[in-house]
């Protein structure tokens, strides 16, 4: 049988999360856009999304907080050892772009309202995942060695964020394919390597 406090906690939770998606639609087409712009775009009174986030940086943080959860997921999913590390520097960034598209206003939020060391906090899974393939691909012979790997990878992070704020205004769009395939090159691989690696990635799954 269903307790009280379940009934009571489901559209709380709902109600939440629904602010939240509004919160992330909305910051992401205006950073500046007020709590009042957000409670109606997710259909709620402002004193309803002050129920559940004390003002606008306790809802930035909840944004952060589900952006690090679907970072840290990401790079589980592709924790397995790959032999040939293109192959897993390609299936990471495929992985991931999905989650990072969909966070893609904390970019322009980065700054103003988490520090970098919010935003150190929720990369981190995604950056010691990063420097260990690339590690990997020095190694190997298949990514260039005139960087080491944690700056390397840092490079490659910014890179990265530079798309998915360059999306923002529907300047680029992208579903991760070319996203990866330029990772790859930028990391020492081939155009032709890069290019058959990820569409070989993006067609079996």
């Amino acid at each position: 049988m269903t307790t009280p406090t379940r009934i009571r906690t489901r559209p709380r939770t709902h109600t939440r999360a629904r602010i939240l998606e509004a919160a992330r639609r909305e910051l992401g087409r205006d950073p500046d856009c007020t709590l009042a712009d957000i409670a109606e775009a997710a259909g709620v009174a402002r004193r309803t999304v002050y129920v559940h986030f004390t003002g606008r940086a306790a809802l930035v943080e909840g944004l952060a907080a589900d952006a690090a959860e679907a970072v840290r997921l990401a790079s589980e999913a592709t924790r397995a050892p790959s032999p040939d590390a293109a192959t897993a520097l390609a299936r990471f960034v495929l992985t991931l772009w999905p989650a990072a598209d969909r966070y893609r206003a904390l970019v322009n939020l980065a700054r103003q309202d988490l520090g970098a060391h919010r935003v150190a906090e929720v990369l981190a899974p995604a950056r010691t995942a990063v420097a260990g393939t690339l590690a990997q691909g020095q190694q190997q012979g298949v990514f260039h060695t005139t960087v080491p790997p944690g700056p390397l990878s840092r490079a490659l992070e910014a890179y990265l964020l530079s798309l998915l704020e360059a999306a923002n205004p529907n300047t680029w769009t992208d579903d991760g394919p070319t996203a990866a395939t330029t990772a790859l090159i930028a990391a020492g691989v081939t155009n032709a390597r890069a290019t058959s690696t990820v569409r070989r990635l993006h067609t079996t799954t």
